[in-house]
């Protein structure tokens, strides 16, 4: 019987692909159970993963997601650089929060545990929320006393809130598991073995973010003081309670942006440059808002001194 030579490059190339698996294992695993251990000065907690996600969808799919983000974000800034801040509904279409790309998103979140080849939703869904999130703050729609216009802005407030859960339900297993290959080591028993000092939490403790957080409910909350202000004629008490939450509201989304770009879980480029291209936005807004506001005021100074 013929016996094949020894090849570095064919072990290191099994050595690789069993790392990927591992990898994939944990970064995919929903559910993490705990068993009695028979060192516990060592190995006080020991981990397995009992179940994990259904099969990664292909490839083009994540391609598709990636071609959507690029048009909602092109769109935001084109909207950010030439409309107004009050925009018409129909203006607003391809924006992250209009009617077309914001259920769309909804999709993508919901089965975002299955888009895990090229570009992971873990990893470049929380850019996506946060420019959403941007989409919702900075172009207002012109709320009147019709039921249409409710209904549209609770639409939105909807599907704010059902993106932020399903990328909960994306994020929050693969924090854990990164987590669980970072902070454990393996035991050897099986390939998802792992033992612990600390038990462990759902979501992890290395990365803090989350879509369910303040910032969706700063978000929410503004949107629905704009409902409050547009029914109720604008009062001033209702328009300094809109303004102090969409303060609170940028304030939230640039610090959630800056941790995640200073702080990506995996250390990606792309991941980096997403959150950065969403930080520029928002530093291109808030110079708009500058502008225009050292515009009116100097109009108004033009128009005392042609006064007096």
């Amino acid at each position: 019987m013929d016996i094949l030579p020894w090849q570095p490059e064919n072990t290191a190339s099994q050595h690789e692909w069993a790392l990927k698996n591992i990898t994939t294992t944990f970064f995919t695993c929903l559910s993490w159970q705990v068993e009695s251990t028979t060192d516990p000065i060592n190995c006080p907690f020991h981990y397995f993963c009992e179940t994990n996600s259904p099969k990664s969808l292909p490839s083009i799919i994540d391609l598709t997601i990636l071609f959507f983000a690029f048009i909602s974000y092109t769109a935001t800034i084109a909207y950010t650089i030439k409309a107004n801040t009050t925009m018409k509904t129909q203006r607003r279409y391809w924006l992250p929060s209009g009617p077309i790309l914001l259920p769309l998103i909804l999709i993508a979140f919901a089965n975002g545990r299955r888009v895990n080849t090229i570009f992971p939703l873990a990893n470049l869904g929380p850019a996506l929320l946060q420019l959403a999130h941007v989409s919702v703050i900075a172009f207002e729609d012109s709320i009147n006393r019709e039921i249409k216009s409710v209904l549209v802005e609770t639409s939105t407030i909807s599907g704010i809130l059902h993106a932020s859960l399903y990328l909960e339900s994306v994020i929050l297993p693969y924090y854990t598991g990164l987590d669980a290959m970072v902070s454990s080591s393996f035991s050897g028993e099986c390939e998802s073995c792992v033992c612990r000092r600390e038990a462990l939490v759902v979501g992890g403790r290395l990365v803090s973010y989350r879509a369910w957080s303040a910032t969706m409910f700063a978000v929410v909350a503004t949107l629905c003081a704009r409902i409050v202000c547009g029914l109720t004629g604008k009062n001033r008490v209702a328009l300094l309670i809109t303004s102090a939450l969409e303060g609170l509201s940028w304030v939230f989304i640039t610090s959630d942006c800056v941790y995640l770009m200073l702080n990506s879980p995996r250390g990606g480029l792309p991941e980096r440059v997403a959150h950065g291209a969403v930080l520029a936005l928002i530093c291109l807004h808030v110079l708009k808002r500058v502008c225009n506001l050292l515009n009116y005021v100097s109009s108004n100074a033009k128009h005392d001194r042609i006064m007096h």
